[in-house]
């Protein structure tokens, strides 16, 4: 009976994840322009906790699409970054919950996400999942680190039968945001993501004025003047 019943456990776990209950949660907590009902999100805690246990429980396998896997890792950050930040709020930015706890470098580097028979961080899944294996620059406008100048937390979960076209909508949506970029012909100040994270948008041997113009709606020059925005790490909390 025991083998049965881990049969059919593996079995249904070699699907992939379907991420309702994330669509559900963002569509309800997360305004338009992507500020976070966090007060919202701890009523709503034990549904959320539904939807980690089922990420944790079901890591996805080569059987995956790079879609599929791609939309899990996505969707893993943002809701285990929404977690994190349940578990010590109210705080006034992301940051401040490293304060007292040793041995970790950034609030990015505390183990707390179970996967499969591990614990990982969010920098695990950032660096050595999402950009190390998908090598997609559009990540960067996808993931949400819970503070006010990250890209929008998308009120929307990440699936893979539409992911090309989201990911697409949240870079756009990023680069033309004048809050976190401001785009000119000549002058542009733009977030510091593009700094932190040069290589990633130079690919192929363009460069992040390149990058920048496929997205952008007003054309930056190739010689443009570029200056880097101040990052706010407030809470993207609706009560701010």
């Amino acid at each position: 009976m025991w083998l049965i019943i881990m049969l059919f456990v593996s079995l249904n776990y070699a699907n992939p994840v379907q991420h309702g209950e994330w669509d559900v949660l963002v569509k309800k907590h997360v305004s338009k322009n992507g500020m976070v009902d966090y007060q919202g999100f701890l009523k709503d805690k034990k549904q959320l906790q539904v939807y980690l246990d089922k990420l944790s429980a079901n890591r996805p396998t080569s059987k995956w699409s790079k879609n599929e896997k791609m939309a899990f890792w996505i969707n893993a950050y943002n809701a285990f970054t929404v977690k994190l930040i349940l578990d010590h709020y109210p705080i006034n930015s992301i940051k401040d919950i490293k304060k007292g706890i040793p041995f970790v470098n950034s609030v990015w580097d505390i183990t707390f996400i179970p996967m499969g028979k591990e614990k990982i961080d969010l920098n695990y899944i950032e660096h050595s999942i999402l950009r190390k294996e998908f090598k997609d620059p559009r990540i960067h406008a996808a993931i949400n680190c819970a503070s006010f100048s990250c890209p929008l937390l998308r009120n929307e979960a990440y699936y893979a039968s539409r992911l090309d076209e989201q990911l697409n909508d949240a870079m756009r949506r990023f680069v033309n945001d004048s809050q976190r970029n401001q785009l000119d012909k000549s002058n542009i100040k733009i977030s510091k993501i593009f700094s932190w994270f040069a290589g990633d948008f130079k690919l192929n041997g363009s460069s992040v004025v390149d990058y920048l113009n496929k997205y952008a709606k007003k054309r930056v020059q190739p010689n443009a003047k570029i200056d880097f925005l101040e990052y706010q790490w407030e809470l993207n909390d609706v009560v701010k």
